[in-house]
Formats: structure tokens, sequence, C-alpha cells
């Protein structure tokens, strides 16, 4: 990119906004931290080496911490800028070392997607994508509460979530740690979770700022985009975490239009800070700053997790006058600040709650219920009634391991987890025959000690501290078979090599520091690598050493064989025929530090489902995968059920949708392509993973569902989709001009048999008179009800001048469109059965 370039993109980032964020997200109470900017309630103690920032109530004012940055030393300044080791670590993923000669505590900062992703038990919540695909802004509060009250209780100050990134490409490795593809419900969802992180008295961190949408390249690709896609897609969510007070911003490792993000001053300081009015401190993605002078002068507060750039470079770019003192000792206040909000400075620090893991435990059940999206359901294959929940069989290794959540940033160590059939059985009742089949293994089969020259037992083999275990031998295949060899162990990673090639190298980068939720550990909590392979027939060398390091460790040498698939699936098979109802797991582990290679369903998994479902047609498919799938084998299917990563509570959750306790009241938040070539990335390299190192968003503002709109392209299932277990019937529809936008109202009636959870949905068309580019539709608004039999309920919609208008580059301004709009109301962005059209009223 030529430098004019880089310029003018520079120069579309730091305009101001034209018009206020509007209402992102349901109004909520008044938070319990009190909002920047509060005015402080008193003096608070002065004497030397005394606490003189806070006054005990979070709200200590500008001077008492101007006076508190006089009194650091420049070491003790940058100290507070940069991460370190923690003397008395509890897990977390960074610390930042208070100075304790005057008051300043330390900081501990968890991930915290999830729940708080510390070396201690914690509620292991559902994947955030879970929590959105209930639609529900009063939920995500609730979420965001049992969050912030639990990262106290476990030590800490700082959570860093929420991440408000959108689902771009179904490829990414964490779409499952954020909400949609959409701007508008994204942006609803973070404030609320903002807001509930932040009423317990837990620092919230917005990330990743910004366009951090895929793993691969993460660190290194340059995002090439438009002002006016910028600003009406990915950064709505962190406006609105903004506007909720958020108290941290974090950075991305990318560079946007030709800069880091971490020292983007158009980013950081133009726009965050001078447009949005920002007043927090912004922290680095791990390993994310790049520089020293370059990201002090844009306005990057602190770096994690060490001090490679803030800490002996900054104290010489200072002395040596390339940074002036000034720049750090603002970077100092705005921590400072942030901190004394929350009541960190002060001489009675707020006291940290005790852990209430069974409201967090009930909090995760209810999450996972209300988002359980129902994309299929032939032949009332579903809920399983009668007849039909009396003989069951239940299919797939994840029904007896529980799938609690992804890996990386996300992974929770929670208090338990239940097994999925163990709780079918339970609801099944002991009347009922419920029986499984394991259908594909996971962890492996021994090795039998008869195969190896000489014989060796390799399940079970302990190393002692300090010692050093070594085996070679060899063995022989009659025929060319694909094997999966499955190291378990405890310790350092031990090496195997098979015909000299070592199988479990380590990794570079994050692909090595973050392993998947599922298939990283086996369910006795032993690490577990693994490698498939074509191994051909005839003699093979095999050769294991194995460290005991300073504890010892144990490890176990597994193989899965196509004979042993071959069994599994026929077992799968025989269970299936001789039940009333089959229910089959499927799986994908994703995990922070890669991207998915395919929307397959991986390993055999395919050819599971196809089998099963030949079968016995009555097969409901659960879904515990990230994002979207591509489903070859659906129409052979009964029912398919999207439950994603469910969380701690997630089989209990899912037995409740599985026998018709609770209504699916979810829907998708992404799209589900046909065809994985017909995305809004699609096949164009260009657009993912990148080319050269660089990356067009060429599909300006048509994300998501707004592509398959205008380019016409048919999903496998449309965003919004859900199916219910009871019918629903919309009509009366009017819509009427107010204060510059519009009020929609209609009447949603349950014609069905059951009590049932709908999500209604407003969408709005463009205005044909402004001649800026426009989605086909954009989501308006939104409302989940619940209704009995029979029952019906008007519903109103206030749609907003924020979603009337489009960003002109031009006038680097939101502009209203004038004149008639369209507007659809409907069960989904492809199922909308009313519509009308209106002039909105000026303002």
């Amino acid at each position: 990119m030529s430098q004019d370039v880089s310029r003018r993109s520079a120069m579309r980032l730091i305009t101001t906004v034209g018009t206020t964020a509007g209402a992102l997200g349901a109004a909520g109470c008044v938070p319990a931290v009190p909002p920047p900017g509060a005015v402080p309630r008193g003096p608070a103690p002065g004497a030397p080496d005394a606490p003189v920032a806070g006054s005990g109530t979070g709200t200590g004012g500008a001077a008492r911490i101007d006076t508190l940055v006089q009194r650091l030393t420049l070491e003790e300044k940058t100290a507070l800028l940069h991460g370190a080791p923690d003397p008395a670590s509890r897990g977390q993923a960074g610390y930042v070392p208070g100075v304790p000669r005057l008051g300043i505590p330390a900081l501990r900062l968890a991930d915290g997607p999830a729940g708080v992703r510390v070396d201690r038990p914690a509620t292991a919540l559902p994947a955030p994508v879970l929590l959105a695909s209930a639609f529900d802004p009063a939920l995500a509060r609730e979420y965001g509460r049992v969050i912030g009250r639990e990262g106290r209780a476990l030590g800490q100050d700082v959570v860093l979530a929420p991440m408000a990134n959108l689902i771009r490409t179904p490829y990414a490795g964490r779409n499952f740690e954020t909400f949609a593809e959409d701007p508008r419900l994204t942006a609803d969802l973070v404030g609320e979770l903002v807001r509930g992180i932040q009423d317990e008295g837990l620092i919230a961190t917005v990330k990743h700022f910004a366009l951090h949408h895929q793993e691969q390249g993460r660190d290194t690709v340059d995002v090439t985009v438009g002002e006016q896609t910028l600003r009406e897609t990915e950064l709505r969510g962190f406006e609105a975490a903004v506007t909720a007070g958020a108290g941290v911003v974090m950075g991305a490792s990318r560079k946007v239009n030709g800069v880091h993000a971490c020292e983007s001053g158009p980013l950081l300081d133009e726009l965050l800070r001078g447009s949005w009015g920002f007043d927090g401190w912004v922290v680095s993605d791990r390993g994310a700053a790049h520089s020293t002078v370059a990201a002090v002068r844009a306005g990057l507060d602190m770096e994690m997790p060490g001090g490679t750039h803030f800490g002996r470079p900054l104290r010489e770019a200072v002395r040596g006058g390339s940074v002036p003192e000034a720049a750090v000792d603002q970077a100092v206040h705005r921590i400072l600040t942030t901190m004394d909000r929350f009541g960190l400075l002060s001489a009675r620090q707020p006291a940290r709650p005790p852990r209430d893991a069974a409201a967090g435990a009930r909090v995760a059940r209810k999450v996972a219920t209300a988002g359980a999206v129902l994309l299929r359901n032939e032949r009332g294959t579903l809920p399983l009634t009668g007849a039909a929940a009396r003989s069951i069989a239940v299919i797939g290794p994840t029904a007896v391991v529980p799938f609690t959540g992804g890996g990386g940033s996300s992974h929770v160590v929670p208090d338990g987890a239940t097994a999925p059939l163990t709780a079918i059985r339970r609801r099944a009742g002991k009347g009922a025959a419920v029986r499984h089949a394991l259908g594909e293994d996971l962890y492996g089969r021994p090795l039998p000690a008869e195969l190896l020259t000489p014989a060796a037992d390799l399940e079970d083999r302990a190393v002692g501290p300090g010692r050093t275990w070594t085996y070679e031998g060899e063995f022989r295949l009659a025929a060319d078979d694909e094997w999966t060899l499955l190291l378990h162990y405890t310790g350092k990673r031990p090496v195997v090599r098979l015909d000299g090639a070592e199988l479990f190298p380590v990794r570079q980068g994050t692909a090595e520091h973050h392993e998947g939720g599922l298939l990283g550990s086996a369910p006795d909590g032993m690490a577990v690598g693994r490698r498939t392979l074509a191994v051909k027939a005839g003699t093979h060398r095999l050769a294991v050493t194995a460290d005991g390091g300073d504890k010892g460790q144990r490890l176990r040498l597994r193989h899965i064989t196509g004979a042993i698939r071959a069994a599994d699936l026929a077992e799968a098979v025989r269970t299936a025929k001789a039940a009333r109802s089959v229910v089959l797991f499927a799986h994908e582990d994703s995990t922070e530090g890669r991207d998915r290679t395919s929307l397959a369903l991986p390993g055999g998994q395919e050819r599971l489902i196809e089998a099963v479902a030949a079968a016995n047609p009555r097969t409901a498919v659960v879904l515990n995968t990230p994002s979207g799938t591509t489903m070859p084998w659906l129409p052979r299917t009964g029912a398919v059920l999207q439950m994603y990563y469910p969380g701690q509570e997630g089989a209990g959750a899912t037995a409740d949708v599985l026998f018709g306790d609770v209504d699916p009241g979810g829907r998708l938040t992404q799209t589900f392509p046909a065809d994985e070539r017909r995305t809004p990335v699609g096949a164009d390299r260009s657009r993912y993973p990148g080319v050269g190192g660089r990356q067009d968003y060429a599909e300006g503002v048509h994300v998501g569902h707004r592509w398959y709109d205008a380019k016409g392209e048919t999903p496998l299932f449309p965003f919004g989709h859900g199916l219910s277990y009871t019918t629903w019937q919309y009509e009366r529809l009017t819509v009427r001009p107010q204060r510059g936008g519009l009020r929609v109202e209609f009447t949603v009636r349950n014609t069905g048999r059951r009590k049932g959870t709908e999500v209604a949905q407003v969408y709005v068309g463009p205005s044909e008179e402004l001649r800026l580019d426009q989605p086909v539709r954009a989501l308006a608004g939104y409302r989940r009800i619940t209704l009995a039999p029979g029952a019906a309920q008007r519903v109103t919609v206030d749609i907003d001048t924020r979603t009337l208008s489009s960003w002109d580059p031009d006038k680097h301004a939101w502009v209203l469109g004038p004149g008639r709009r369209e507007v659809f109301v409907g069960r989904s962005s492809r199922e909308l059965t009313l519509r009308s059209k209106v002039v909105p009223a000026s303002r």
C-alpha cells in the first residue's frame, strides 16, 4: 500500500461520529460501579507513602490521580505499563505488579469469554455464540454478572472479555467466542455483557480492536478496509462497549490499512478516544505490541504479556527524548483512573465476594437451554415422547465425555460436568432402555504388547523424577492401513518417532500455546497429542523417549486402526437398529491459534451419521460445533439440534430440549452455507486468509446474511433460523414514523398445542434516494417472547435513526437515508411474512 493511500485510510478513521450510538442494547439498571467521570465524594489520605488516589468509593478525582503520578518514579511508571511474572500466580492470563509504597495494588487479568480462566474451578458457561442465539440482551447481562462475580471471587481484577469481533468467515477458529455475523445483534449483546461484568466490580475488556476475524496469520495479516465498511460493521460492537462504560479495550494483533492496530493513532487516539470519548486504558493482545515510540504515541497504554517494548526500551526512549515522559504519565493516569473508578485504589478495597457455584450453574443451564437452535425436525422426531422416549440409542464419544467448551482463551476448569448419556438416562426414567455406542474413538485403544518387538506395555508407563525412559522396537503390518497414533502424557511431551520421523513436534506460536477444549486432554486429564497417517504394509520402526523432569510423569501410547473404526461403526448401526429413537452427538473441536480447514465434520463422523440414519430414520443429531457446518447427510436425518459448546450444564440443557421440557428458543446468529465455496469470503483468497500477507474486505457492508441477500444465494440455514415445537403466525403489521425513526407493531400468535418461545425479527430495506452502498435488508430489531398455546402478543419494535442511516465517507458522518423504506417482519432473514413501506419522520 502506498503512503498516500495509508494517509487517506487514516483520515477516514479520524472523523467524528455524526450521530450517537442510539439504543444499541436493552436498557438496564444503573451499574454498581460508577460510570466514567463520576464526581468524587471526598478527599483521600495524602500522607507520605500512603494511598492518595482513592476515596474508598471508586470515584477519585483527576487531581488525586495527578498527585499519585507525580510521586511515581520512571521505573515504577513503566512497571505499571506491562505484564510481569506473578509471584503467586493463579493461572491467569496477565499480571501487573503494583507499587506498595503508594498503595497501588497489583492487577490480575484473566481470560473470560465463557467463564473465568484460572487454574481452579469456575463456572464453565456456554460459549458466547450460544448465548447470542437466545437473542436476549437481558440474559447477556446475567451471563456477565456470573463472570464479574466469579472473577472478583477468584482474585482477578480485569477480565479479557467480551470479544466483539463479528463472525466474518465460518473458518475462523474463535467464532464460538464471539456472538454473531450481524453488527446490530453483536452491539446489543456486547453492551449488556459489559454492564453485567462491571455491575459486579470486575473491569471488562472488549477485544480485539479491531478486525480480528481469523487465527491464520493473525499476527501478520494487513487488512484493507474502507471507512464505510468499518463504521457500519465491525466497529458497532466496540462502540456499544464504550457506551456501556467498558474499562479496557484490547488492541488486535493485525495491521489495519497498513498500520499495526496497537500503534494506530487513527484507531486508538482519534476514533476510540476522540470520537467515542473512551477514557479507560488500551492493552495489547498477547504479543501484539510491535514498537515502543509509535505505540505510545498512538495511545497504547499497556503491553502484554511482558515488557519487550514498554519495559527498559520505554525508559530508554524517555531518557533519550524520543518519548516525552508526559506520554508515559498519561498512560499511567488512564490506568490508575480506571482502577480508582472500580475502588482498587481505595484504602479499604471492596471485599471480594465468595463464589456462588450454584448460582453460576443455574445461569449456565438457563443460557444453554435458551440458546438451543433446532435446525431440522422431520416426522415428529423431536421432542422425545411416548414410545420414542422409552427406547433410545445414544451414539457418539461426546455422549460420555462432556464437551463443555472450546480451547485457548475460553477454556475453563469447571466444577464438574455431567455426561449427556447420564442426563438422558436420568430424564428417560427407570423404565426406559437407553443404550450407548461409541461410534468413533477419540482417545485410542492400547497398542497390543505382542504387536511390538521387543514386546512392551505402552499403556501406562511411569517415568521417575530425574530419569529418562526410552524404547526402540518395531512392528509389522500385513496390509496398508490408516492409523491414528495418540500420545497421552502428564509432563514434558515425550518424543515419539515412527520410521525416524517425529510424530508430535512442538509447534510454534499460538498453535502450541492453545490446545483444543475436547481433544487436547483425555478424560483423566492427561494431555493428548494425535497424528493420523497412512501406514504402509511392512516393517516399521518405533522409538519413544520420555523425560521424567522434576516431578516425574506418566505416559501411554495408543492407536486407532481401520479395523477399530469399522468395528465401532458396526456397533453403532446395530445399536441404532435396536432402538425406537437415536440421539447422535457430533462434534468439532475448535481453539484459539488455528482456523478450521473445512466446514465438514472431522474424522469419520459424516460416514457415521449416514450409516446410523440409514439404519434408523428417527435419528436426531446434536451438534457440538463452533460455527457453520456443511451437512451432506442432512436429508437422511430426522432432526438436527445445534448446541455449540454448551458449558458445564450442557448435558442437562440438551436433555431438556430433546424431551420437550423447554421449547428450543434459539436462532442462528450466523448463516450456515450450503456450499463452503459460496460464502462472503468463499474461494477468494484475497478475502480469506489473504494473499502475500494482505487481506481485502471487498464484501463491504454486506457481511453475513447481507451478502447472501445481495448475491441471491440460498444458504443451508439462514441467519435467524430456528424451529419450535409449536407453530406461529404473524399478523396485523403497522409501521408509522416517530422521532426520526419508525415504530413497528405486529401480532405474534402461538397457533400450536404447546407453550413455545419465538424470536420475532424486524428488517429494514435500503433508501433508494441515498447513493451509498446499502444492505438489501438490515436487522433493525427483534423480540424474544414466550406464549401459551393459542395466546397472542402485540409486539412493538422501534427502529432508531442509526439503523436508518449509512456512513458517508465523503462527509465523514452518519446520514439518514431519505425517502420510502420497506420494513419486513418474520421468523428469520429468509422467512419474512409481513412487509410494509413508510417514509420515516425527519428529526
